[in-house]
């Protein structure tokens, strides 16, 4: 990859929204190293808490940019969470990434309720149907958190559920922002939780969870954060846009390398991002799950994904991505059959403006040449 394209940028000044979550190393790298600086922008990062304000201040235009979960772009294109605003996704910024929490108490009950003294992990929701059998008799059900509704997560927690056949209608799915999940699950609001790290490990460190199955487990390898902007903006500065790409496809190529997931954590841990102990950010970084207080961790290499070494990119956005997002949002009722064209992914997921950041078209074979098949269980 030429590390110094040069770009008639028509602005300068981005603001970019993050979430403060171990997957938006991304965004934190290209500021930090000068990634940004090298393309002529200067990006203000701006920290958010909930992915409803990220989602409402770029619709609003306070932010020109920002980190969002792979289908939150389409769920603005269609208007799900009020009005209509046509959201783009250029780039795919990373895969994987989220795991499911149990309390350590209900760890407990599952041993109890299933007559087991050890749990494998990955940990099967089948484990669950006795404890929610149980539950349903007592006029109660085990209440899971995600970060939002049209989120990887949300699926990835209910597929977990029903391919375990525990219906959804027997457990209660509350929205929490990614930051409040370990208080909620510590105070015994919640019985588990799907979120992205570093609140998983934070609540194995903290001895109050188990973290019994990762996003890697149930449907690995897919989109889990895009760039996102609107259209309109993408449209008035279409050189900007490419600069952004570029900066950013820089930083997930740096990500490749473990010695420097390292250092990218030690950066993480600063007060301007995630402001938490290496402790909790770099075991995901670095290929390691943290599961239970008094247990080794699992080895899932691929936990955090942003590129792959020797093959140029995973970061183009594919059809095959918006066709299993779409498939997701129809199965959970969230969007009507109809809603799921071609057209719709095609008008979101902008695999051109990513390959026009990249300038000739010998870069653009390049980085077209792989094309993740695994499209989960």
């Amino acid at each position: 990859m030429n590390h110094h394209q040069s770009f008639e940028l028509e602005i300068a000044d981005i603001a970019l929204g993050f979430m403060p979550l171990t997957d938006c190393a991304p965004l934190v790298v290209a500021y930090e190293l000068g990634y940004f600086a090298d393309v002529g922008l200067n990006v203000t990062l701006k920290k958010q808490y909930s992915w409803a304000t990220m989602r409402d201040k770029l619709h609003a235009g306070v932010l020109d940019v920002a980190q969002f979960l792979a289908p939150m772009p389409m769920a603005s294109t269609l208007g799900l969470s009020g009005e209509a605003v046509n959201v783009i996704a250029p780039m795919v910024l990373s895969q994987n990434g989220n795991g499911i929490t149990i309390s350590t108490a209900l760890y407990e009950e599952i041993k109890f309720s299933n007559q087991i003294h050890r749990i494998d992990f990955p940990i099967s929701a089948a484990l669950l149907k006795p404890i929610v059998e149980a539950r349903k008799e007592s006029g109660s059900k085990l209440k899971f958190a995600t970060v939002y509704p049209h989120s990887c997560h949300y699926y990835q927690l209910t597929s977990w559920l029903t391919q375990n056949n525990v219906a959804i209608d027997d457990v209660e799915i509350v929205i929490i922002p990614p930051a409040s999940m370990v208080e909620a699950l510590q105070s015994d609001d919640i019985d588990g939780f799907c979120v992205g790290g570093p609140w998983n490990a934070k609540a194995v460190r903290d001895g109050v969870g188990v973290t019994g199955v990762t996003s890697c487990d149930i449907w690995p390898d897919m989109p889990e954060k895009v760039l996102a902007m609107r259209e309109d903006w993408q449209l008035r500065y279409p050189e900007a846009t490419k600069a952004i790409i570029f900066a950013l496809q820089r930083a997930c190529n740096w990500l490749t390398h473990v010695a420097n997931r390292f250092e990218a954590a030690r950066i993480l841990s600063r007060h301007p991002y995630l402001d938490l102990h290496l402790s909790v950010i770099a075991p995901s970084l670095i290929g390691s799950c943290l599961v239970h207080h008094s247990l080794s961790p699992r080895h899932i290499p691929s936990y955090n994904r942003f590129s792959v070494e020797g093959i140029d990119t995973i970061n183009k956005p594919e059809l095959f991505h918006g066709e299993w997002l779409l498939s997701q949002m129809v199965k959970h009722q969230h969007i009507e059959p109809k809603q799921a064209q071609e057209t719709l992914i095609k008008k979101v997921f902008r695999q051109d403006i990513y390959l026009s950041a990249f300038g000739s078209p010998e870069a653009k074979n390049k980085v077209a040449v792989f094309k993740s098949t695994k499209i989960g269980l």
